[in-house]
């Protein structure tokens, strides 16, 4: 377990701009989704888990931050860290990585464990568990992000 986790390369679409030839708002998820898909392999989610299981992860929360344009072919990486976990739910923080090193977007987000069959909130089981205390082992020697737990609203003087 990499610390934070850095998925692979992930290219800007020509179909995601907008009017404004840059990367539409809407897509930035995309490449945080697709960055974390990548990682829910290796912990053990996907399509064949919620196959066998009839169990899945969805989204809580999510809270974006723009930082800087993306354009068509521009390439990123997601990362994701893992800030705090528990039997039914994860916290985690993610960064759209330039491969010049500035970031473009930044993201922060509560994802739940879900039996499908309610739907409803579910215990993990305990092989994933396991897995999610090896990257918290991992991860929990890094700094925590600057821009966890922001708050959204108009400054006012």
């Amino acid at each position: 377990m990499t610390a934070p986790f850095v998925s692979k390369p992930m290219a800007v679409e020509e179909q995601w701009l907008d009017f404004n030839g840059h990367l539409n708002m809407a897509y930035y998820n995309v490449l945080f989704d697709r960055g974390v898909d990548q990682l829910g392999a290796i912990l053990g989610f996907g399509p064949a888990y919620r196959e066998r299981t009839g169990n899945t992860t969805f989204s809580a929360e999510f809270h974006l931050c723009y930082l800087r344009e993306l354009h068509l072919g521009d390439k990123v990486t997601a990362s994701f860290q893992l800030l705090d976990y528990d039997a039914k739910s994860f916290h985690f923080y993610q960064e759209l990585i330039h491969p010049d090193g500035w970031i473009s977007a930044t993201g922060e987000g509560v994802g739940l464990h879900i039996d499908q069959s309610g739907p409803r909130v579910a215990p993990m089981p305990e092989e994933i568990l396991a897995k999610f205390a090896k990257l918290s082992d991992a991860h929990s020697a890094l700094p925590r992000p600057e821009r966890v737990g922001r708050v959204m609203g108009l400054r006012r003087k």
